[in-house]
């Protein structure tokens, strides 16, 4: 019958409800659900390189190893962690001799300008920094949004390799210290991923931070330090438009800029509608008129705009527009790009100037303000420094004092820090070089041959680039090397040296020091140190400084020059008031070559604070000297004794000449 129930059926749901209440009269619970296994994806910092296709492209070869291909592919950095990621750079290590043709969503964190050969990296890896999205937030602070907690990196470019496989980087990690990072795995034949965490160092050594927060004014990193620092202030924003205030401050022991010039690229379509004590090289609005900006903005007057490269050039104004106030009137400008070091006049040690900048689409409110990117500084001097520029990180902002005295401060809108320092070409050569005499040995020992490089085209009689440079008379210090060739030949056959043949080539540095040592006491000696000009241009507000490793503790004090000891057994000097321009090589009246400036001092030294030290075996001479920041190449031996009585005599006449010299200068 329909809807009937069996009786057996009855029975049984009876016993199981009896069951189930005997149960729970005895207090027992059913067992639980087993729980889920844990996620076993990344929980930190995950980076993953996705190689997308490759295409042959000519010129076709028969060594298929060295067979071009254009090729696609994507790095995604993504915050999977608990802490904000801030200013992040991914490091890529290729390994197919890879050239970069385009990023996008990133920029070279070295600010290499595309195409860029990734071989320069000397099998290190190819840093990227995140442009414009240089901060990664946490997924709890973001609910997960892919758009704030992940960042990718689009590549176009150029390999080399055979058919048949996808070629992968070799690596590939976070360019920050605070993340350990595992090596890299294939997840398939063209994916390349790993996950990066915190070191136990850092998290224990981690500033206290809200792992939440998503206002990008707070949590900043802390200010970086380097041999220069850019500082880019926005002063003042509106929609369209904004005012910064660029500053570059020299925080090099021994670094220094003449003529500095500095570029950047926009990488946003901003030009630069006005400046305050700076120029750039080049007025031309051609890039407005006829581009973008031209039909966006229709009612700008472009006759007014200053520069509208993609890549400006900056300079500084010369010192007689500091009080014009169209386009001075900026602390620390206008000194015609001169920045020096601290120790030597911090005043001077700074640079500033304001500029109007205007943006562009989709950037038009006043809180979309981005900075340029690839900055990057050079001085116009052979002796400057070289230097390379990280990206800008966002700091705290400034705080600037009232300008009207009350006890107040004004916050920057936001602020950029660049940090920059200066780098050594592999293969670089020096740019001066140093000559050692003493009064024991009537012999100078020269700069070495080639000290600051050979140029590959030389003309005229060939030289040898290896061969040591020949011993020279105290005269000939004064002579330029091309007329120096018969007073070193004669003196050679006077001193029945060896004469190499061919005959050694020249040092061919613009700047040389001569070091020589004048005498030698029971409690003391002293050495003259000895500048050459040899450019064709002045030197205004020069400085050297000399390392002495067994002599620094007995420095008493230079008789010519301003000298202090300032640590690190290093000896600085720059010249007296009045006295620190080291003139250009000039022509003298009945000689036949160019003579160069000159400029020389008298140091002292005692020998209660070095007991043991030896003069004359080389404890007398330094092991290092730079001018104007620029180490200098440094001979290969010391004058030898070679008996005291008539070497005395030499030496002096070293000192005489050279003083004589310098009179017949100052008489001209």
């Amino acid at each position: 019958m329909a809807g009937s129930v069996a009786p057996h059926a009855v029975v049984v749901l009876g016993l199981l409800l009896l069951a189930g209440l005997a149960a729970a009269q005895r207090g027992t619970t059913p067992a639980a659900a087993a729980a889920p296994a844990p996620d076993p994806g990344c929980n930190g910092i995950e980076l993953t390189y996705n190689f997308g296709d490759r295409t042959k492209i000519r010129p076709f070869v028969s060594d298929k190893n060295k067979q071009p291909y254009a090729f696609r592919a994507n790095v995604t950095v993504r915050n999977s962690g608990t802490r904000p990621l801030k200013s992040w750079a991914a490091l890529v290590t290729f390994g197919y001799d890879e050239i970069l043709v385009g990023v996008d969503g990133a920029v070279l964190t070295g600010g290499g300008d595309l195409p860029y050969n990734t071989t320069e990296d000397a099998g290190n890896a190819t840093s990227f920094s995140g442009y414009p999205q240089t901060d990664l937030l946490t997924p709890i602070a973001t609910a997960g949004d892919l758009s704030q907690i992940q960042a990718s990196v689009g590549i176009v470019g150029t390999l080399f390799a055979g058919p048949g496989f996808d070629p992968l980087p070799t690596a590939l990690s976070l360019d920050d210290p605070a993340y350990a990072c595992p090596a890299a795995t294939n997840l398939t034949s063209k994916v390349l991923s790993t996950c990066c965490v915190l070191t136990p160092e850092a998290e224990a050594n981690a500033t206290v931070i809200d792992a939440n927060a998503t206002d990008p004014t707070k949590n900043f990193l802390p200010r970086g330090t380097g041999d220069l620092v850019i500082t880019y202030d926005v002063l003042q924003a509106y929609p369209s438009s904004y005012l910064a205030l660029v500053t570059l401050e020299n925080n090099a022991k021994l670094g220094r800029l003449d003529n500095w010039r500095l570029s950047w690229e926009w990488r946003r379509g901003e030009f630069i509608y006005s400046m305050k004590g700076a120029h750039p090289s080049e007025v031309d609005t051609s890039g407005c008129i006829y581009g973008a900006p031209g039909q966006y903005y229709q009612s700008l007057d472009f006759s007014q705009v200053l520069n509208c490269d993609r890549k400006p050039v900056i300079l500084d104004l010369p010192l007689s527009r500091y009080n014009d106030t169209q386009i001075g009137k900026i602390d620390n400008c206008c000194r015609n790009g001169t920045i020096l070091p601290k120790s030597m006049d911090e005043a001077q040690s700074k640079s500033a100037f304001q500029m109007q900048v205007f943006k562009m689409p989709p950037d038009l409110n006043r809180t979309k303000l981005f900075p340029p990117a690839n900055f990057k500084i050079a001085g116009a001097s052979s002796l400057n420094p070289d230097y390379t520029c990280d990206q800008p990180v966002p700091v705290s902002p400034t705080a600037f004092p009232d300008p009207s005295g009350l006890d107040s401060t004004t916050l920057a809108v936001a602020t950029w820090q660049v940090v920059c320092n200066i780098t050594t070409t592999k293969g670089a050569k020096p740019k001066c070089c140093v000559t050692f005499s003493a009064y024991y040995n009537d012999s100078v020992i020269p700069c070495n041959t080639c000290a600051c490089g050979c140029p590959a085209n030389r003309r005229g009689s060939t030289c040898s680039t290896t061969a040591q440079s020949m011993l020279l008379p105290p005269e000939a210090l004064l002579v330029p090397f091309d007329n120096r060739s018969q007073k070193a030949l004669a003196w050679a056959e006077l001193k029945h040296y060896n004469v190499p043949r061919p005959m050694p080539c020249g040092d061919f540095c613009g700047v040389s020091i001569n070091w020589h040592v004048s005498t030698d006491y029971n409690k003391g000696w002293s050495a003259r140190v000895t500048l050459f000009n040899w450019e064709d241009v002045d030197m205004a507000n020069w400085f050297a400084a000399i390392v002495m490793d067994k002599a620094y503790d007995g420095f008493e004090k230079a008789y010519s020059f301003n000298a202090t000891a300032v640590g690190k057994n290093t000896i600085f000097m720059q010249g007296s008031e009045g006295l620190n321009y080291l003139v250009k090589q000039t022509n003298m009246s009945g000689i036949d070559y160019l003579v160069p400036g000159k400029q020389q001092s008298v140091l002292s030294f005692t020998k209660k604070l070095t007991p043991g030290i030896n003069v004359v075996a080389g404890d007398g001479f330094p092991t290092k000297v730079f001018f104007n920041g620029d180490e200098c190449a440094m001979p290969q031996r010391i004058p030898m004794s070679s008996g005291f009585g008539s070497s005395l005599s030499s030496g002096f006449a070293l000192v005489l000449f050279l003083a004589a010299s310098a009179f017949l200068l100052l008489q001209q």
